[in-house]
């Protein structure tokens, strides 16, 4: 399963890249990315991390959750949780699900994410995510948001609002998995 979603990534990157009439080169320089990485990555040779596959999706002018959403799928308002898109990052075992339905109009996407303890993903800035905007808001455990030069920690039940272009870092300071959910708002862009 794990090998045919990276295949899946892979093809994915390649086909909305090639869509865009962008080179590696070309997507390499928008995300700042390596070349060499987007390329191994399309040939399902590298699993591309949080951070990675982010600035690549940002570079091509998609969150990750439009990233992940089925091509081609029947949009219909309701994502049953089987049905949910499911990712983990390579590097921090962080699990991802999209938990929005794809495909429909809305310029939101949610995402349920489970943090494991001491993990830390960081999102440089990038310009093709300014104007998006995200909601973090924390189930359990805790989570250290940095945003600018600025650290919010949050306990369960808080929320943090932020600007998505201008860069962050989650970190589970805590013993304990964090499971949070994100809500992305791309409406500004």
């Amino acid at each position: 399963m794990e090998e045919q979603l990276e295949q899946a990534i892979g093809i994915r990157i390649r086909k909305l890249r090639l869509e865009k009439g962008l080179t590696l080169d070309d997507l390499a320089t928008a995300s700042g990315v390596s070349r060499a990485m987007i390329s191994r990555i399309e040939r399902a040779e590298a699993s591309p991390t949080a951070s990675l596959l982010a600035r690549i999706c940002a570079a091509l002018g998609l969150s990750l959750s439009a990233f992940f959403a089925e091509e081609g799928q029947q949009a219909s308002p309701l994502a049953r949780r089987q049905d949910q898109q499911v990712w983990r990052d390579p590097e921090t075992g962080y699990l991802r699900r999209s938990v929005s339905a794809p495909g429909t109009a809305s310029d939101v996407d949610i995402v349920e994410v489970e943090f494991p303890a001491g993990a830390r993903v960081s999102f440089p800035p990038h310009a093709a995510s300014h104007g998006m905007t995200q909601h973090v808001w924390l189930f359990d455990g805790e989570l250290e948001m940095t945003a600018g030069e600025t650290v919010y920690r949050l306990r369960p039940g808080d929320c943090l609002s932020m600007p998505v272009g201008d860069g962050h870092v989650f970190h589970n300071p805590g013993n304990a998995p964090a499971r949070y959910c994100v809500v992305l708002d791309r409406g500004g862009r």
